[in-house]
């Protein structure tokens, strides 16, 4: 391996965690150096995507058929376990180190405008940075307790920037529900380590992956319980049902925050643990199934979600859930180079969304804190017709609501078209796999259809800002409208990454993912399309995404909206979707509650303080004083008392001792 490449590759992660490391510090003791917080936490993604780019470039021109591992020192050797901190490098992580770093690096530009204010500025850089790094490990991690190192980090990292404005109760409230759901995911992830290195001896990719063949049988139980303990933590990270009520609150935390966790870091980690695990997943069929299907119906059930949300930033998280389903929908089936096209065009047009989102937000909050209004800036109720004054944001993100969408030629219609290919091509073969398919195309349709509103209310129809904000509504600064107008092209020419062949294209994501997922489609049923069924299902895919655009433009009607203050209330439907399905009132009352009750009432207030503290702590207590009490009355300083203790003494013994 060149030593270009090595070096190239410990400075990808290396350099978010020393811009972590200077930023904390300038947080403690100069957090008002935003001068040199912006430099260095801007810099540092820069030069990782550099890296990253340069490691890419050294590892493409050795074409190796087997990943690169770079073993740095030994970890955790503790009996038959050996762990090494190593980093693996192959075709697989190639695609995510460029996906986080890139997208990474736009967003971290677009926050030194919109967080440019902010009291804390230092420690937000410091803690972006960090979630970078710990992304990072995760998809450079060559083993599973190195990716589970990176796995926690940005699990730790979103708490800290989900509640990153703690001193409100409800952003607090928020970051915790992000890590406490995810901590459940992450239960499963840790069994199914214990199980794969009882099963395997090892917990290093390549001799699991290289002995899972030989050490589980097709369909078999133990192979079927690693898959479905690792989904589970999957449905924790990538906010699956029913581990996904905390992706929407996260939209409590800073704008370019909801646009990392959404588009480039945390919730992809999942698609990509399916991914790297695709070996195991392809022995066990109703492993892949499961995944495929909780895909659907979760891209499905965040859709029908997102069609009655009035708060722009919640429209776009329930988006990122429904399409993380169709995602998995993808490496469900067996499409895993689908599936991580799909991952990457989302990173570019939900990116672009997030941040056109923000851009908005920023603006709404300029016109609301001039004339010191207070309304929602982020309730679309309050927008409308605000192309005429923020042209490029909307405009960009147009773009990335047609690429969400799916109409070609942009990037979305590409990749979703893939999945949605090979979910029906499985189902001509089985045909229960049809429905998995029949639930992408009606989530494909709401999805048209609800990002179509999103704009028609944000951008189009009467301006509901009132009168005295009109005048301060502005575009934002070129330090946030440049990476949208990057996320703008990306989103346009994205597509041409995995060109299908049936279009003219080489499909070269696909080959170049083959590598890392030949063996997996060695054990999988191959299942071919003609030529014409191809095209009949894209067309009927541009169709879908066709009427939902139309109906949303036939159907709704901005100019009929007011102000959200003056909204009447929500009923019947409106009101079920508006309150997504009562799924958080239902957790609450299942589970939440009877825990809560369970921790109050009996551990703490039976057991703890009645048990342990009444009974074993101040019983012992009062025992004690009792018996120094009656200890106390026979110390009288008599000596006649003293005799007659001593004789009944006596006589007590000589009695036992004749019985």
């Amino acid at each position: 391996m060149p030593t270009s490449l090595l070096g190239a590759l410990w400075v990808v992660p290396a350099l978010p965690l020393l811009g972590f490391l200077m930023n904390g510090a300038l947080a403690l003791w100069r957090p008002q150096a935003r001068t040199a917080v912006s430099t260095i936490g801007v810099a540092v993604l820069v030069l990782a995507c550099g890296a990253a780019v340069a490691a890419v470039a050294g590892f493409a021109g050795l074409h190796p058929a087997a990943p690169l591992v770079i073993r740095y020192w030994e970890w955790m050797p503790v009996g038959d376990l050996r762990v090494d901190f190593a980093l693996q490098f192959d075709q697989l992580s190639a695609v995510m180190v460029l996906v986080v770093t890139g997208v990474g690096a736009l967003i971290h530009v677009f926050s030194v405008g919109y967080m440019q204010a902010d009291a804390g500025y230092a420690r937000y850089f410091a803690y972006l940075n960090l979630f970078v790094f710990f992304m990072l490990m995760l998809v450079l991690g060559a083993s599973f307790p190195v990716m589970f190192v990176g796995w926690e980090g940005v699990g730790l990292c979103s708490y800290l920037l989900i509640g990153f404005w703690f001193n409100e109760q409800i952003n607090a409230d928020a970051g915790k529900k992000a890590f406490i759901v995810n901590r459940i995911g992450d239960v499963g992830f840790l069994i199914a380590m214990f199980l794969i290195f009882r099963a395997t001896g090892s917990l290093d990719f390549g001799p699991v992956f290289g002995r899972a063949a030989m050490v589980f049988p097709p369909a078999g139980a133990s192979v079927t319980a690693i898959t479905l303990f690792l989904f589970l933590g999957c449905t924790g990270k990538s906010a699956q049902i029913p581990l996904f009520t905390w992706l929407p609150d996260a939209m409590q935390g800073p704008t370019p925050v909801s646009a990392l966790i959404h588009a480039a870091t945390m919730v992809t980690a999942g698609v990509y643990l399916v991914a790297r695990c695709n070996v195991l997943f392809a022995l066990s069929p109703l492993g892949s199934a499961t995944v495929a299907g909780v895909g659907a119906l979760t891209a499905l059930f965040a859709a029908t979600i997102a069609l009655k949300q009035w708060d722009i930033k919640r429209v776009l998280a329930y988006s990122t859930i429904s399409q993380l389903g169709y995602m998995f929908l993808g490496v469900g089936t067996g499409a895993y180079a689908a599936g991580i096209f799909h991952l990457v065009t989302h990173a570019f047009f939900k990116a672009l969304l997030f941040l056109g989102s923000g851009s908005v937000i920023h603006a709404m909050h300029h016109a609301y804190h001039a004339t010191h209004a207070h309304d929602d800036a982020q309730d679309m109720r309050n927008m409308g017709g605000l192309r005429r004054y923020l042209p490029w944001t909307a405009a960009l993100m147009w773009i990335a609501t047609l690429a969400i969408a799916g109409i070609p030629p942009l990037s979305g219609f590409f990749s979703k078209d893939e999945i949605l290919g090979a979910a029906f091509a499985l189902g001509t073969a089985e045909p229960a796999w049809l429905v998995y398919w029949a639930m992408g195309i009606a989530a494909a349709l709401l999805t048209a259809f609800y990002m179509t509103r999103l704009m028609l209310y944000t951008f189009h129809g009467p301006n509901r800002t009132g009168d005295k904000e009109r005048e301060h509504l502005h575009e934002a600064p070129w330090v946030m409208t440049g990476p949208l107008v990057v996320l703008g092209v990306l989103s346009v020419v994205g597509g041409a990454l995995n060109l299908p062949e049936l279009m003219g294209g080489g499909a070269a994501l696909q080959h170049w993912l083959e590598p890392v997922t030949a063996l997996a489609d060695r054990m999988r049923p191959v299942v071919e399309l003609s030529h014409a069924m191809e095209w009949t299902l894209v067309g009927g895919a541009v169709l879908v995404a066709a009427l939902g655009i139309v109906g949303a433009v036939r159907l709704l009607h901005p100019e009929a909206l007011v102000p959200a203050r003056l909204a009447p209330p929500e009923t019947g439907l409106e009101r079920l979707l508006w309150k997504k399905w009562y799924v958080d009132e239902i957790y609450d009352a299942v589970m939440v509650r009877p825990v809560q009750w369970l921790a109050r009432e009996v551990l703490w207030k039976t057991i703890d303080l009645r048990l342990v503290d009444g009974l074993l702590v101040n019983g012992s207590a009062t025992a004690s004083r009792a018996l120094g009490w009656l200890g106390s009355r026979l110390q009288t300083g008599e000596v006649g008392f003293y005799v007659a203790l001593f004789v009944v003494g006596v006589l007590l013994v000589v009695g036992g001792a004749m019985r």
